[in-house]
C-alpha cells in the first residue's frame, strides 16, 4: 500500500517494508486481538496504525499515526470504540503519498450493497496511469494511496456479489499485494498471482484470522493453518471458508528480502522458518567469503542471525561487539549538519573491551546506501579493532522495488554506482564482500538460481522484474523513467 511519490527518507539507510495486515472473523474480541495482532507486526510499519470493525449494522474506523502500543494502549480510548465481532487492521510505512491522516489504513467506502474496508500490503505499479483514467472519468480521490484506486475499481464493477467487484478491479491492476477486506457479512483475503508479498491464515478458538506473518497468530496464541497460496481468493463467512483461483496463474515468485530482513526472525513463511534462513545465508556467506579475524560480531538486531551462521561455518567466535540501545524512537531530535553523524551511535554503541585489538568480521543484512555501513565500520576501529571485515548477507541491491519496498533512486543505492572494491574503500573496510545470488539460493534450498524460473522475486538484486512496470515505464517520478530505459 503505497502513495503515488517517492517517500524514501534522505538519511534512511535501510530498506522498508510498507505494512502490515490483519483480520479476524467471528470473535467477541475481534477488535482487541487485531491490536494485539498488529502488535505482533510492529516491524512491518510505524508510521501509522489502523483498525476497522463491524457492529450492529455499522462499521467503525480508528486510524492514526504512530505505534500500535501508543495509539490502542491501556491509557487509549481508542480501542473500546471498536466494538464487534469483525475486523480488519493495518500498519502502515508510506513509501509515497506521506503520513498524512488521509493515506491511514484500513479505507473504507460505502458501495452499491454495503460498505468494504480494505487494507493492502504491496504496490501497484499501474497505479498512476489508472488513477489517471478514473480522475479523468470524474472519480474523486480522498488520498494518494493506490489503495484508493482499488476501492473506486471495485466501485465501478458492474458485478453484483461484492467478492466479484474485488475481483473484478484487481484483475484492472499490476503489482504486488496482499490484502485484506472486510463487509459486513465477510472477510475476504488476496494474494496476487505471484505471490510477492506474504498472507497467512489461521484460527483463534473457531475465528478464522488472515495476517501477514505467522508471529501475528503466536501473541495470541492462535493456530497456523496454511499460507494463502498465490492468486487465492479466501472469502470467510459465518459458513466458513472457501478458496477461489479467478486470476491467470503465474508463476509463484515470493519476494526473498522476505527472508533477509523484513519479516520477523520468528515467522515462518512459506513454509521457512526465517530465523533459520537467515542463519543458513551466514552459513554460505562464510563459506563463499571467509576472514582471517578473531571474532564475528553483528550488526544488530538485523545482521544477528547470520552472524550466528557465519561464526558457526567459520569455527570463529560469535561476539556482541556492538550494543544496541532499544529504547530509540524514530523521532528523537531534529539534526543540525554539525550532529548529524550522532546519528547511528544513539542506536549502536561498540562494546569496546570486546573489540580493542581484534581482528572482526562485521555481519549486516544489506547495504543500501552505505553511509550507515561508513559509520558502523569507523565506530568499530575508534573502539579499537585491528581489522574490520564486512560481509553482508544478502547480494548487492543495485535496482530499486517497485513491488511494495520502499528504496531509494537506484542511483543512490551504493551497489548500483560502485563496484566491490570502490564500495569496500567508501565505507573504510579492510574488506567487503558479499553473498552470491546462487549462495543466497542455497540458503533457502534450491542448488542455484535458475536464471529461466527462479523461484524468488529478487529484483532488487537480479533487475528481473516479474510483473510489469507500466508506470514507470510510463515515466514514473524520482528519475525512474531512465532506469527503466536502462533494463528494458
Amino acid at each position: 500500500m503505497t502513495g503515488l511519490t517517492g517517500h524514501f527518507e534522505f538519511d534512511d539507510d535501510t530498506l522498508h517494508e510498507e505494512c502490515g495486515v490483519f483480520g479476524i472473523f467471528g470473535h467477541p474480541d475481534a477488535g482487541a486481538l487485531t491490536v494485539l495482532g498488529l502488535h505482533a507486526l510492529q516491524h512491518r510499519g510505524q508510521e501509522a496504525a489502523g483498525i476497522v470493525t463491524y457492529d450492529k449494522g455499522q462499521f467503525v474506523a480508528e486510524r492514526h499515526p504512530g505505534l500500535v502500543g501508543d495509539i490502542f494502549g491501556k491509557n487509549s480510548t481508542h480501542t473500546e470504540t471498536l466494538k464487534g465481532s469483525f475486523a480488519i487492521g493495518h500498519n502502515r510505512y508510506s513509501t509515497a503519498g506521506g503520513s498524512a491522516a488521509r493515506n491511514i489504513q484500513p479505507l473504507f467506502a460505502d458501495l452499491t450493497g454495503g460498505g468494504i474496508a480494505i487494507a493492502h500490503n504491496g504496490n501497484l505499479t499501474n497505479a498512476r496511469s489508472q488513477r489517471a483514467r478514473l480522475v479523468q472519468e470524474g472519480a474523486i480521490f480522498q488520498s494518494t494511496s493506490d489503495t484508493e484506486v482499488i476501492i473506486h475499481l471495485t466501485a465501478r464493477s458492474n458485478f453484483a456479489p461484492v467478492v466479484d467487484k474485488l475481483v473484478d478491479a484487481l484483475k484492472q491492476v499490476e503489482g504486488a499485494y496482499s490484502l485484506v477486506a472486510l463487509t459486513s457479512k465477510k472477510l475476504i483475503g488476496v494474494r496476487d498471482p505471484w505471490g510477492v508479498r506474504p498472507l497467512v491464515l489461521g484460527r483463534f478458538e473457531g475465528a478464522p484470522i488472515l495476517a501477514s506473518e505467522s508471529v501475528a497468530f503466536d501473541i495470541i496464541g492462535a493456530e497456523f493453518e496454511r499460507d494463502v497460496k498465490p492468486g487465492e481468493v479466501v472469502v470467510v463467512t459465518k459458513d466458513g471458508i472457501e478458496s477461489h483461483y479467478p486470476f491467470q496463474k503465474q508463476r509463484r515468485r515470493f519476494c526473498v528480502f522476505e527472508y533477509i530482513y523484513f519479516a520477523r526472525p520468528d515467522s515462518t513463511v512459506e513454509g521457512l522458518n526465517v530465523y533459520e534462513a537467515r542463519k543458513r545465508i551466514g552459513e554460505e556467506l562464510s563459506r563463499e567469503a571467509p576472514a582471517a579475524a578473531d571474532m564475528v560480531i553483528p550488526v544488530p538486531d538485523s545482521g544477528v542471525p547470520a552472524a550466528l551462521g557465519y561464526a558457526a561455518a567459520s569455527g570463529l567466535p560469535f561476539e556482541l561487539g556492538i550494543i544496541r540501545n532499544h529504547y530509540v524512537g524514530r523521532t528523537f531530535i531534529e539534526p543540525s549538519d554539525g550532529i548529524r553523524h550522532f546519528s547511528v551511535r544513539r542506536k549502536h554503541n561498540p562494546n569496546r573491551a570486546t573489540l580493542a585489538g581484534r581482528r572482526v568480521v562485521l555481519i549486516d543484512d544489506s547495504i543500501v546506501r552505505g553511509t550507515t555501513s561508513k559509520k558502523i565500520v569507523q565506530m568499530v576501529r575508534d573502539a579499537g579493532a585491528s581489522e574490520v571485515h564486512f560481509r553482508v548477507a544478502s547480494p548487492p541491491t543495485r535496482h530499486s522495488c517497485f513491488y511494495g519496498v520502499d528504496t531509494p533512486n537506484e542511483r543512490a543505492l551504493l551497489a548500483h554506482e560502485m563496484g566491490i572494491d570502490e564500495m569496500c574503500r567508501f565505507i573504510g573496510a579492510d574488506s567487503l564482500a558479499f553473498v552470491s545470488i546462487d549462495g543466497l539460493y542455497r540458503a533457502m534450498g534450491e542448488a542455484e538460481r535458475d536464471p529461466a524460473a527462479p523461484r524468488f522475486c529478487d529484483a532488487c538484486f537480479s533487475g528481473d522484474y516479474p510483473i510489469p512496470l507500466t508506470d514507470a515505464a510510463d515515466g514514473a517520478e524520482n528519475g525512474q523513467l531512465s532506469f527503466l530505459a536502462e533494463v528494458a
